[in-house]
């Protein structure tokens, strides 16, 4: 029976890129010259820090930017929603979503099932493993998972005749 899975992954190295080429622009940029801001990677977190709340949105412009250029999906940031504030500096963490959470996954499998695809959904995990008797709705699964707003980009594996 063909089947295929269901992730949500980040490709860090292409974080690691995108994190390195926004401290590069950061550097040539006029309105930061002089001052304190700066870009750090430590496993799934990018920390940005800055002397303004101001210049911490326009280091997630620049971040987000060069994410998507690395092609690197940017509905799976999650980021603080109001800037740490510490002596003189403002911090704010940007986490990046991997795997499928249980709700994200129920709210998926709740939507195949209203959808009348003759598929179904099992939770495996942190993954979606999604079987059907044709290729076909396998392939609109897929498309009704690609339309739906589901706030975290998802990938498809395993693709098994």
């Amino acid at each position: 029976m063909p089947s295929f899975d269901v992730v949500s992954e980040i490709k860090l190295p292409e974080v690691r890129n995108a994190v390195e080429n926004s401290t590069r622009e950061l550097s040539t940029r006029f309105d930061f010259r002089g001052k304190e801001a700066s870009f750090e990677l430590k496993g799934e977190v990018v920390t940005l820090k800055a002397e303004d709340d101001f210049q911490i949105n326009q280091m997630l412009d620049i971040l987000r930017a060069n994410l998507v250029r690395r092609n690197v999906d940017t509905k799976s940031m999650e980021i603080d929603e109001k800037p740490t504030h510490t002596g003189k500096t403002f911090s704010s963490d940007v986490k990046f979503k991997e795997g499928i959470e249980a709700l994200v996954a129920k709210k998926l499998v709740k939507e195949l099932k209203n959808s009348k695809i003759k598929v179904q959904a099992a939770i495996q995990g942190e993954k979606l493993r999604i079987t059907g008797k044709k290729r076909d709705d396998l392939q609109a699964a897929m498309a009704l998972i690609r339309e739906g707003d589901f706030e975290q980009p998802f990938q498809f594996e395993n693709f098994r005749d």
